[in-house]
């Protein structure tokens, strides 16, 4: 690569070292190796209030985010979801679907939304620009193609890329997660970082 390609890592996980921040470091590990300056967003140390859904920040016209009327590090998320090149969307399933840090932090994304008093629904701001890549990685107790045809973890992943205006080019689901109290990644899944990781820096 002539220019080095930047990709933002915002990882949903509770835990360190679980599967999910496995998987999201050997991703960035291959990134890495291809050139790319990478910075892992962990949620669980980032400091994101909750959503008041006052709309604020949906009333400002523009393809820019609108301004939230929190003051906590959302805004710093966002300039550096702005800055990115590509993105690593992560989350294990918890109650069938992403774990509430990474649902605070979707519901955050209000900003990438345009929705004027008096309109039916909102209108993304990315929406007609060009769309950046981005991976999606989750993992679940039951076998992964259970969870990908049954939890509602990889759609609230989706949404999320959707919406910041990414269309995502790869994703890694892991099951059978809860048979060890310390699972590792396993060398199925090790092989499918190896093969999605280009996909952000082509």
């Amino acid at each position: 690569m002539d220019v080095r390609r930047k990709v933002l890592a915002i990882n949903g996980s509770y835990r360190d070292g679980g599967v999910t921040d496995q998987a999201v470091g050997n991703v960035i590990k291959s990134l890495e190796a291809l050139g790319a300056e990478v910075e892992h967003v962990k949620l669980r140390e980032f400091p994101i209030e909750f959503c008041r859904n006052c709309r604020e920040c949906m009333q400002q016209p523009g393809d820019v985010p609108g301004k939230c009327v929190l003051h906590d590090g959302m805004a710093e998320l966002i300039d550096k979801i702005e800055a990115a090149d590509a993105y690593v969307l992560a989350a294990p399933t918890n109650f069938s679907s992403v774990t509430a840090i990474f649902k605070r932090f979707a519901e955050r994304l209000a900003p990438y939304g345009y929705w004027p008093w008096g309109k039916a629904a909102p209108v993304l701001r990315k929406s007609k620009m060009s769309k950046k890549p981005a991976i999606i990685i989750s993992s679940c107790a039951a076998p992964g193609l259970m969870g990908r045809l049954t939890y509602s973890t990889n759609k609230s992943l989706r949404i999320a890329a959707d919406t910041i205006g990414a269309t995502v080019v790869g994703s890694i689901v892991t099951g059978m997660i809860s048979q060890e109290r310390e699972p590792d990644l396993p060398r199925r899944a090790q092989r499918r970082v190896a093969r999605l990781a280009p996909r952000l820096v082509a």
